[in-house]
């Protein structure tokens, strides 16, 4: 099912406040979402990689898609990540994230067990048969261990299959292949081409994307709403210095990996969360486990990236 016109502009993928004893703190979800909102962005991603979905539990899962959707009350799309290891299981959280009102669902391939092309593409296929809203597709190989290929995805959209693409596979020459193709095709109608590269928007922008949808736009979303409008308006000397700030505030997200006491997910993670929790937008910034948390010195390493971006 695709969309009626092309989703387009930023679309953050919403972090996933949590309380001490790391359940969903609703109250500062609902301050992240209007800070987002209050921004200008154009859209909002639930349970993706920035959302931590992997760490949630089902009920979870649901509590963030029904908080969210119920506090925007239909002014803004809200998409609902539906990850999991199988179209089974896929296809229960695509019936709870619908049920609770979500706009679309974006879906990785299956992973653990290894699928060939065709298995992923009739995963879409069967995913795209059973949902009521758009099935955006997740190009994420570094955390599913598969890569779609512009083949794959040009032809799902051209069946009506997929609505649109989140690609944050880092392979900026596929990138621009599909959305060449995809705005050259005359069997291709209503598809999004988003970048999930929070350091490439503008570039992006400039090959011919739809969009963008940056994890560092939960710190600084007014930052992306700017450089988006300033790509639009091909006023490129002005979105090159502000995508080279935001790349600047984005080294925050490598204050815990120094000396390997944690990963990088870990640490970035942590630091968006930290640099919410110095906003003052949600009430505390722990991260799932068993994620490990950032220490009192990287932290304030984090608030002087932020001082530095004119953000505190």
């Amino acid at each position: 099912m695709p969309f009626p016109a092309p989703l387009t502009g930023v679309v953050p993928p919403v972090c996933t406040p949590l309380t001490p004893e790391r359940e969903v703190d609703v109250p500062s979800l609902v301050r992240l979402v209007d800070h987002l909102v209050g921004a200008g962005v154009h859209g909002l991603f639930v349970l993706g990689s920035s959302s931590e979905a992997a760490h949630l539990t089902d009920r979870q899962r649901r509590l963030v898609v029904e908080t969210v959707v119920a506090h925007v009350g239909g002014a803004l799309p809200v998409l609902a990540g539906t990850i999991d290891m199988t179209t089974p299981r896929v296809l229960d959280h695509v019936a709870a994230v619908t049920a609770a009102g979500a706009d679309a669902v974006v879906v990785t391939a299956p992973f653990y067990a290894r699928t060939h092309p065709a298995e992923t593409a009739r995963h879409y296929r069967l995913v795209s048969e059973r949902s009521p809203v758009p099935v955006l597709a997740y190009d994420i190989p570094a955390s599913v261990h598969t890569k779609l290929g512009q083949e794959l995805v040009l032809g799902l959209a051209a069946e009506g299959v997929l609505a649109g693409l989140k690609d944050s596979s880092g392979d900026q020459g596929a990138f621009r292949a599909v959305v060449a193709e995809a705005r050259t095709r005359a069997d291709i109608t209503g598809f999004s081409v988003l970048t999930g590269s929070e350091l490439l928007v503008d570039a992006a922008l400039a090959m011919g994307a739809d969009g963008a949808v940056p994890g560092l736009a939960n710190v600084d979303p007014a930052g992306y709403v700017r450089l988006y409008g300033l790509c639009r308006a091909g006023d490129w000397a002005r979105a090159r210095a502000e995508q080279e700030r935001l790349c600047a505030l984005f080294g925050m997200v490598g204050v815990g990996v120094a000396g390997g006491r944690m990963g990088a997910g870990s640490s970035a993670l942590g630091a968006f969360k930290a640099a919410l929790h110095l906003r003052g937008v949600i009430d505390c910034p722990v991260t799932a486990e068993p994620q490990v948390p950032l220490a009192a010195d990287e932290v304030e390493r984090v608030g002087k990236y932020l001082a530095a971006a004119g953000l505190l």
